[in-house]
């Protein structure tokens, strides 16, 4: 598929093997002693095959092959990557959150002002489109657009692909804005140092308890667009509570792109984490 990138050709073939087999992921199934085996489970017809606990009940077999960590590929690019921004100083920010919940927006604001202090340039991923790579050009900054088609995240090689088109960061920063999608982004290391998952406040709070694999991978919870909290139906401390019982301690900043209410304290805490690589 044009303007696709190339990594997702073999990731889309097993996917869709896996898919019309009715299997579970392999990446998920953890079986210690049985890797590259063929496993019997019984699981009744109906129920999530992610969930293999009904098995007490046979009224469907699934045979499934455990194969070796479908991750592990992405995983040693990943650590390649890791290993060149640590040589270069360059502070690596991966950027995850849900359509909408404004996350070009904060870089557009981030970029106006942290750009004046190093290198900066951006990673953007969608699946379709350059319209937010656009946004970031012309604030100035350096921008690539990862176009992933049907893949709903980043991997470590798209990032280590798009590196080339990106200027040199030396004691720089480079941030990753990643497919808007609760989901597949938190299984995916790219190689970056922080994950910052930015929430909304029109998304309810209960966002950390449905996808809590993403908030418990985080560094740094955004909660944005709180201009509009007068308006809305929503407890930031239910959204805190609730992230904090996946991932204890979280630290959590508030802000609104649009009124610059937060903005200091996000860019400090940018600024601080550069510092303690630079």
């Amino acid at each position: 598929m044009a303007g696709v990138h190339p990594s997702l050709l073999q990731r889309e073939r097993a996917c869709q093997r896996g898919a019309r087999r009715g299997v579970v992921d392999p990446a998920r199934v953890e079986l210690p002693g049985v890797l590259g085996k063929r496993v019997d489970l019984t699981v009744t017809q109906g129920d999530d095959l992610g969930q293999v606990g009904a098995i007490d009940r046979p009224e469907a077999l699934r045979t499934l092959l455990v194969e070796r960590d479908l991750l592990a590929d992405n995983d040693a690019v990943a650590a390649h990557n890791r290993f060149q921004f640590a040589k270069a100083k360059t502070l690596v920010v991966n950027l995850l959150a849900s359509p909408g919940a404004g996350k070009t927006a904060l870089l557009e604001k981030t970029l106006h002002t942290f750009a004046k202090d190093c290198p900066v340039a951006v990673i953007e991923g969608d699946q379709t489109t350059s319209l937010d790579a656009e946004r970031i050009r012309n604030t100035g900054v350096a921008a690539v657009q990862v176009q992933t088609g049907k893949a709903c995240h980043l991997d470590a090689q798209m990032v280590r692909d798009a590196l080339p088109s990106l200027p040199a960061l030396p004691r720089g920063l480079l941030l990753i804005e990643n497919v808007g999608n609760l989901v597949c982004p938190a299984g995916f290391d790219l190689g970056e140092h922080k994950r910052v998952v930015i929430a909304s406040v029109t998304e309810g709070e209960d966002k950390p308890l449905k996808y809590p694999a993403m908030f418990a991978t985080a560094d740094l919870l955004v909660v944005s667009k709180i201009d509009l909290l007068p308006h809305l139906d929503f407890s930031v401390e239910k959204l805190v509570e609730h992230a904090r019982r996946i991932r204890p301690g979280l630290p959590v900043l508030m802000l609104s792109a649009k009124s610059g209410a937060g903005l200091a304290d996000w860019l400090h805490w940018l600024a601080d984490e550069r510092a303690h690589l630079v």
